[in-house]
């Protein structure tokens, strides 16, 4: 999994495209958010396996979910169906 600044002198930190092992987490939409939010999240791991996670959950259920990426970026259901679409979507 990527951290940033990842060079020396942070020279390097911007790449172009979607960062598929940027850290992330998976949480419940009503879990609250707040102060601990980041103890709240239901799972761990790479935004691709997050992805991964979330369309394998029966399809009733994965709109109850939303993912927190790496740098405060949260994906709704509908952002994850699409990126999980995506051609460059690296498989399992």
């Amino acid at each position: 999994m990527t951290d940033h600044p990842s060079t020396y002198r942070a020279a390097d930190t911007h790449r172009e495209g979607i960062q598929w092992d940027d850290r992330a987490s998976l949480h419940r939409n009503d879990d609250g958010g707040g102060v601990l939010d980041g103890a709240k999240g239901v799972r761990k791991g790479t935004f691709a396996e997050m992805i991964r996670f979330v369309m394998m959950l029966p399809e009733g259920e994965r709109s109850q979910y939303h993912i927190q990426k790496a740098g405060d970026r949260e994906y709704s259901y509908a952002e994850i169906a699409d990126l999980a679409t995506q051609e460059g979507f690296p498989a399992a």
